[in-house]
């Protein structure tokens, strides 16, 4: 494809939302594939609770992030279609290498594979849908979008808990890999490159390439999207610290069998996490009083709401209670994410908007993904040393802290959003 390729046809970006939403989908699935199935592959490969934690948090998190810079680089000067299809084929292959991995130093390459591969799918992708949906209709479209994460973790619970009870866990990933290299082909034929920033204001006027560092300054020099950007990051922290080690609690813990994890846990949490993205896109438009001040206030909300839900889940004694108290915390936690996309997208110029995105995604995810997980996993690994029992339980209760940290920060953010939510935030 080439960028002649442009015309987009009349009712065509549904089709561009869905394509998207469903190779996010599979990058998520892939992501989260390790953590679901973490206590096989802890018992059969000798794993520690802090190597567990770098695994499915640093490792990935810290090539997703140092790769996800040079990609949306190229995404806001080339073809994005053709880099999130190439993308795909590569973290599909690499999520089938982990299948084959028989150490932990194989396992870690593989998983770094997939975090190479993964960093050049989302921010084109974000940049991609900013040129399909005008700027009052994308925290809509991010949501959308955004329930790839919920759906990649019910097929993950699903289909990898259902193939790890039939054939083990190795063959999960080989058939999860498989699909993946399947969809990056339907991609590259079906959908085509948009012209790129031709639903804003300025699509007429002349655009020159932004620089990778002035793409970052925009986080220091407004104070909005800095904030945002801090906001977010601490949402992911607590976020992907009860995700990342929710499945191994309820086995460890509470004594929830595998095959539970396949039919139950998939479907409350994932559904739970597609409410909160669903309230993240809808409520904040509705709250009209408030403007975009709703886009940092809902997410404030719903970390205070995290709180006294997870000291719940985590203190009950058997695991049926502990899930449907965990589903509260599992749609709180994702409300952050489409009000954070949409205020990104709406401020930064559209040359920049890959770039911007792909350094948000880094601040969320090494400080979010990469140090989340690393958390809960040495605390519980350290209490463990010291002869607490249930450790796991303890580590997961050290999150509550960070959640009232996280929604004090969403305030701050709040301070520095004014206007209708109709407007996009002024560098």
């Amino acid at each position: 494809m080439t960028q002649a390729d442009t015309t987009t046809r009349p009712g065509s970006r549904t089709l561009v939302l869905v394509m998207l939403t469903l190779v996010y989908t599979l990058n998520f699935l892939d992501r989260q594939l390790l953590a679901i199935l973490a206590e096989p592959i802890k018992l059969e490969l000798g794993l520690s609770d802090t190597m567990l934690g770098l695994l499915t948090g640093f490792a990935f998190a810290l090539f997703y992030t140092t790769f996800g810079l040079p990609l949306a680089w190229l995404a806001d000067r080339w073809n994005r279609v053709a880099i999130v299809s190439i993308s795909c084929g590569v973290w599909s292959g690499f999520t089938a290498l982990c299948g084959l991995a028989q150490n932990t130093v194989q396992l870690a390459l593989a998983r770094i594979g997939v975090g190479i591969g993964e960093a050049g799918g989302t921010p084109p992708s974000y940049s991609i849908l900013a040129d399909h949906y005008a700027p009052h209709e994308r925290a809509r479209a991010y949501a959308i979008y955004s329930m790839g994460v919920p759906a990649g973790l019910i097929l993950g619970a699903a289909l990898g808990g259902w193939i790890t009870n039939q054939l083990g866990w190795r063959y999960a990933f080989i058939v999860v890999g498989g699909l993946g290299v399947l969809m990056a082909i339907v991609l590259a034929l079906v959908v085509r490159e948009p012209e790129r920033g031709r639903l804003d204001k300025t699509a007429d006027q002349p655009q020159s390439k932004m620089s990778l560092w002035a793409a970052a300054k925009l986080f220091v020099t407004n104070g909005a999207l800095g904030w945002v950007a801090a906001a977010a990051s601490f949402s992911a922290f607590v976020g992907y610290g009860i995700l990342n080690w929710t499945p191994a609690f309820l086995m460890r813990e509470q004594g929830m069998p595998v095959e539970a994890i396949t039919l139950y846990y998939s479907f409350v949490i994932g559904v739970s996490m597609a409410l909160g993205i669903w309230i993240g896109g809808e409520l904040p438009a509705k709250l009209t009083r408030f403007g975009l001040k709703s886009y940092a206030l809902v997410p404030m909300a719903a970390f205070l709401v995290v709180v006294p839900f997870l000291i719940a889940a985590v203190l009950v004694e058997n695991w049926q209670l502990s899930l449907a108290l965990m589903a509260v915390p599992g749609a709180m936690y994702m409300v952050y994410l489409a009000p954070a996309l949409a205020i990104l997208q709406n401020t930064v110029p559209s040359e920049a908007r890959a770039q911007c995105s792909a350094i948000l995604l880094l601040i969320i995810n090494i400080f979010g993904l990469g140090i989340g997980p690393v958390f809960v996993g040495a605390v519980s690994d350290y209490l463990a040393y010291t002869g607490v029992e249930q450790s796991l339980r303890w580590a997961m209760l050290a999150l509550t802290p960070f959640a009232l940290i996280t929604a004090g920060i969403h305030f701050i953010a709040s301070r520095f959003l004014r206007g209708p939510v109709e407007a996009a935030p002024q560098t």
